[in-house]
């Protein structure tokens, strides 16, 4: 596995712009978010009578990912995923359309990467590894 150094390195690369990394700092934590809000919104699982939400079985893999790179990374990421699952539940409370809601996030904020990416004249980090889809969050919130 590759250093956290060296990941952030790589995705700092291709975000040098300064009109594409204001971009990025409100698009990843947002896009990160609706994702949440998403996987949260497909139907729960019933097992022995307990109703279970999807998105911990999603967040597990991603924890992990960002334990192997540090504690420090996973404890920044584990706050801020509880975060973004309370922000939703609390949508849900209120009777707010979730899904729709992180479709919506989703989709304006995509656009707003690749319109920075286009002002940065580089194609976006994943189209080379997924895995930098995680590491956008991680680059961010050292960043900034």
């Amino acid at each position: 596995m590759r250093a956290l150094s060296d990941w952030l390195e790589a995705y700092g690369e291709s975000h040098q712009n300064p009109i594409n990394q204001k971009i990025h700092k409100v698009a990843v934590p947002g896009i990160y978010l609706s994702v949440v809000g998403l996987i949260w919104s497909i139907p729960q699982l019933s097992i022995l009578g307990f109703q279970l939400n999807w998105v911990w079985f999603a967040v597990i893999p991603v924890w992990v990912f960002y334990f192997r790179l540090s504690l420090s990374v996973f404890m920044m990421m584990l706050g801020y995923t509880l975060a973004c699952i309370g922000l939703i539940w609390s949508l849900e409370i209120l009777e707010l359309p979730v899904l729709h809601i992180s479709m919506l996030l989703f989709g304006a904020l995509w656009i707003l990467q690749f319109i920075g990416h286009k002002i940065e004249g580089k194609t976006p980090s994943f189209f080379e590894d997924l895995q930098f889809l995680l590491i956008g969050p991680i680059w961010v919130f050292r960043k900034h």
